[in-house]
C-alpha cells in the first residue's frame, strides 16, 4: 500500500485528494492556504482535513523511516525472507512493524539467550515436536557440561520456548484482543502515603473497564501516579484464559511435554508479555486521552480567540485590586497607552469618593468609550464603583484576567513598555483584551488562558502543536490589518513566522503604513513564495484597490477586475453594488485553476469586504450584590459566562472568586454526549445553585433553558 492510499484509507478521502495536498506540502504550502485557496486542487478539503493529511504524513514518514532501518537490519543478519521484506514494507501499522521486527530485534543478555549457550535449543525443539517422549527422558541426554541436573535443562528449554511465545506475532495479537475486550485499569492509594493523597480519594481502589474509562479519569490517576500517591495497572480480567491460549497455540495434541508448555506459557506471559502488552496500552490509553484533552483545550481555545471584540474604541481599563490599590490606564482607539496612574477605592485606604472623581475626570479628558475591569481580586467592588458614577454612554465590561499576569512579565510586555511595571502591562493587557481578545491573546502561552484541563498531564510536544495551530488558524480565519498588527499576531500569519514578521514590523517603523499589499515584496527577505502564502490573509483598510481588504488573494486580482470590465465597470461598483454581482454568469469564469468554490469566495469576500466575522462585544452584568461564595444560596438562579469547557460538564463564572459546575447531566433534559453540543466559551447563561461545597470550594449548577 502506497503513503497516499494509507492516508486515504485512513481518513476516509480520496487517494487524488490526498496526494494534492501532499504535493502543495512539500512545496511549502500552509494548511490555512492550502483550505482557503486551493479548492480545485483538494477537491473542497477543509482546514481541519488538510491538517490532518499534514499530520498523518508526517508520522507515516517516520513509519518508512523504521521501515527502511528495519530491513537493513535484518537483511544485515542474512535472514531477510522476500515473503518478510513484502510484510514489512508493506506495513503502516508501527505496532504490528515492531512485532515482525521483534525476533530478529538485537538482545541484551536474556534467560533464553544463556539458555542458548548451555546448548539447550534443540530440547526446546523436541518439548515443541516429539509428542511421545516425555520431557524428563529428553532432557537427560542435556545433562552435561554447565548443565547439571535435568530441571535445570527444562528450566532453560522452557525459557526458550517462552521468548518463542513473546517474539510470536500471532500470541502477541492475542494478548492484546484480550486486553482490549477484557482489559480493566485500576488504581489502588500507596498505603504510606493516604494522608497526603486527599485530592485523590475517588481513585484510593478504583477499577473499570479501560474502554470505558473516560480521558479525565484516566489523566487523573496518571498525575496520581506520577506524583507517588497511586499505583496503577491494566490487566484482562481473567488473566487465566491469556495463559490457556498462549499454551494451546503451542501445545501438539497427545504431547507428553504439556505441563512443561503450559509453565512456559506461564512465564511469558507474566514475565515477558504480560508487561509489554501492558506497557502498550498504558500508553495508547494515555494517547488516545491526552488527543481528548487537547481537542477541548484546543476548541475552548478556538472559541475564546474568535470571541467577538469591542474594535477600536478609547477604553479606560482597571486592574483592580485592595491593599495595593487599581492601576488605571487609558487607551485610544489603537490600543496606546495614553495615561497611567493608581487610585485607592477599597479597604484599607478607602478613597472612594476620590477615586470615583478620579474616574470621572479620566473619562472626560481622555474621551472614554469603554470601561474594562479585570475579574479578579476587588473586580466587582470595583464594577461597583464605576457604575455608581452613571456615566453617559461608557459601556461597563468585566474582563477575564487569565494570563494577563503571566503576559505582563512576560519578555513580550518588557519589549512593548520596557518603561512601566508589571501592574501598568497587566492593566494595558485587560484594556486591549476587550478591544480584541485575538491580537492580545496571542502574546499569551495558552495553557496560561485558563481554557484547558490536565494541560500539564499531556504529551506536551503534540499540545504546544496543537494550540499553536489553532491560533493560526484563527488569526488567519479573521485576517490580519497589516498596518496595526504586532509583532506576535504576524507571526501566526499563514508564511510568516517571527523573523518575516519583525521584519514587516521594522519596514512599517521605518518606511510608514503599507499603501498596497505588493509592498510587502519590498520587505527584506519577504520573496514570492511567503507572499503568495500570506498576502490574502492580509487586509489594508481604505487602500487604493478595495481588494486589498478582502480575503481575494492579489493572484485573483486580474480575474475580478475582468469579471468587472466585462460587467461594463470597475472593481470598487462590483463591492458598492450587490444587483451587479446578482447579474453575474461566474461559470465562464471557470478554468482547470479557478473553479466555483474560488468564484463563490470572491463574491462572498466583495459583499463584505473589511468585516470582522466575529461580531461585537455586549454588555453584560452579573448579579448584584454576589460577591462571595457566602452570598450564594441553594435554589438561587442566577446569570453567568460559560469560561471552560470539559468533557464531563462545564465551569461558569458568577462573578465570585469560585466557578460553578455544570455537570453534563444538568445541561439539559436530554442525554448530552458533549457538552460542546450545549454551551460554548464566553456564552452567557442563567443557573440555578444546586449545591455549595464550602469545605472544598465547590459549587454545582444546573442550566436553565429559555
Amino acid at each position: 500500500m502506497t503513503l497516499t492510499a494509507y492516508i486515504a484509507q485512513q481518513l476516509q478521502l480520496r487517494e487524488k485528494q490526498v496526494a494534492a495536498t501532499i504535493q502543495l506540502l512539500e512545496a511549502g504550502a500552509t494548511v490555512p492556504f492550502i483550505s482557503r485557496y486551493r479548492k480545485e486542487a483538494t477537491s473542497g478539503m477543509n482546514e481541519v482535513e488538510v491538517a490532518q493529511v499534514k499530520k498523518l504524513y508526517e508520522q507515516a514518514q517516520e513509519i518508512a523511516h523504521r521501515r527502511e532501518y528495519i530491513l537493513q537490519t535484518i537483511e544485515q543478519q542474512g535472514k531477510l525472507t522476500e515473503a518478510l521484506r513484502a510484510r514489512i514494507a508493506d506495513c503502516w501499522d508501527p505496532t504490528l512493524l515492531e512485532d515482525l521486527y521483534l525476533p530478529f530485534k538485537p538482545k541484551r543478555k536474556t534467560r533464553a539467550e544463556m539458555a542458548r549457550k548451555k546448548g539447550l535449543e534443540p530440547l526446546a525443539d523436541l518439548m515443541l515436536l516429539n509428542v511421545k517422549a516425555t520431557p524428563e527422558e529428553m532432557a537427560q541426554s542435556f545433562v552435561k557440561g554447565e548443565v547439571e541436573s535435568i530441571d535445570e535443562a527444562l528450566q532453560g528449554a522452557r525459557d526458550i520456548v517462552a521468548e518463542r511465545m513473546n517474539e510470536d506475532e500471532r500470541i502477541r495479537q492475542t494478548v492484546r484482543v484480550q486486553f482490549e475486550r477484557k482489559g480493566f485499569i485500576r488504581s489502588k492509594v500507596v498505603k504510606a502515603k493516604e494522608a497526603e493523597a486527599g485530592k485523590y480519594r475517588d481513585y484510593f481502589d478504583w477499577s473499570e473497564p479501560l474502554r470505558r474509562c473516560t480521558s479525565h479519569r484516566l489523566l487523573a490517576m496518571r498525575r496520581g501516579e506520577a506524583e507517588g500517591y497511586l499505583r496503577v495497572t491494566i490487566v484482562p480480567e481473567e488473566e487465566e484464559g491469556c495463559v490457556d491460549r498462549i499454551a494451546r497455540a503451542y501445545l501438539r495434541p497427545g504431547s507428553k511435554a504439556g505441563k512443561q508448555i503450559q509453565l512456559a506459557a506461564a512465564d511469558a506471559y507474566k514475565r515477558l508479555l504480560r508487561p509489554a502488552i501492558e506497557t502498550e496500552f498504558a500508553g495508547s490509553s494515555k494517547l488516545h486521552a491526552d488527543e481528548e484533552a487537547i481537542g477541548v483545550f484546543a476548541e475552548n481555545l478556538r472559541q475564546l480567540l474568535l470571541a467577538a471584540p469591542l474594535g477600536q474604541r478609547r477604553i479606560l481599563a482597571i486592574d483592580p485590586g485592595f491593599r495595593t490599590g487599581c492601576k488605571v490606564v487609558c487607551l485610544d482607539a489603537q490600543g496606546n497607552l495614553l495615561h497611567n496612574e493608581t487610585i485607592f477605592p477599597h479597604p484599607p485606604q478607602n478613597q472612594y469618593a476620590r477615586s470615583g472623581f478620579k474616574l470621572n475626570s479620566l473619562v472626560e479628558q481622555y474621551k472614554i468609550e469603554a470601561i474594562a475591569i479585570g475579574n479578579g481580586t476587588a473586580g466587582r467592588e470595583t464594577e461597583e464603583l464605576v457604575k455608581s458614577l452613571h456615566l453617559k454612554d461608557v459601556d461597563v465590561f468585566l474582563v477575564s484576567e487569565d494570563g494577563a499576569s503571566v503576559y505582563s512579565a512576560s519578555k513580550v510586555a518588557r519589549e512593548e513598555f520596557p518603561n512601566y511595571d508589571v501592574t501598568v502591562r497587566g492593566a494595558v493587557s485587560i484594556g486591549r483584551r476587550l478591544a480584541d481578545p485575538l491580537a492580545e491573546l496571542v502574546k499569551i502561552d495558552p495553557k496560561a488562558i485558563g481554557v484547558g484541563q490536565y494541560q500539564h498531564d499531556v504529551d506536551q510536544a503534540e499540545l504546544r502543536r496543537c494550540l499553536d495551530q489553532t491560533v493560526e488558524h484563527c488569526v488567519n480565519t479573521v485576517g490580519v490589518n497589516l498596518n496595526t498588527a504586532s509583532k506576535h499576531l504576524l507571526t501566526y500569519v499563514s508564511g510568516l513566522g517571527p523573523a518575516l514578521a519583525q521584519n514587516i514590523v521594522d519596514y512599517r517603523a521605518a518606511h510608514g503604513p503599507f499603501a498596497s499589499r505588493k509592498d510587502l515584496l519590498r520587505v527584506p527577505r519577504l520573496g514570492a513564495k511567503a507572499f503568495e502564502q500570506c498576502a490574502g490573509f492580509l487586509r489594508i483598510p481604505g487602500a487604493a484597490n478595495p481588494l486589498d481588504n478582502t480575503a481575494v488573494h492579489p493572484e485573483r486580482y486580474a480575474l475580478v477586475e475582468r469579471i468587472a470590465h466585462d460587467a461594463g465597470s470597475q472593481v470598487a461598483d462590483l463591492v458598492a453594488n450587490p444587483a451587479l454581482r446578482q447579474g453575474l454568469r461566474l461559470e465562464q469564469y471557470c478554468t482547470e485553476e479557478v473553479g466555483m468554490p474560488t468564484l463563490t469566495d470572491i463574491m462572498d469576500e466583495l459583499a463584505k469586504p473589511g468585516r470582522d466575522p466575529r461580531g461585537k462585544a455586549q454588555v453584560f452584568s452579573f448579579a448584584e450584590n454576589l460577591h462571595s461564595l457566602d452570598d450564594l444560596r441553594e435554589g438561587m438562579e442566577i446569570p453567568g459566562v460559560v469560561t471552560n469547557i470539559t468533557k464531563f460538564g462545564c465551569f461558569v463564572d458568577m462573578g465570585i472568586k469560585v466557578k460553578g459546575l455544570i455537570h453534563i447531566s444538568k445541561l439539559s433534559d436530554h442525554f448530552v454526549k458533549d457538552p460542546a453540543e450545549v454551551v460554548h466559551i464566553q456564552q452567557k447563561v442563567m443557573v440555578r445553585v444546586l449545591d455549595i461545597d464550602d469545605e472544598r470550594q465547590r459549587v454545582a449548577l444546573q442550566l436553565i433553558h429559555s
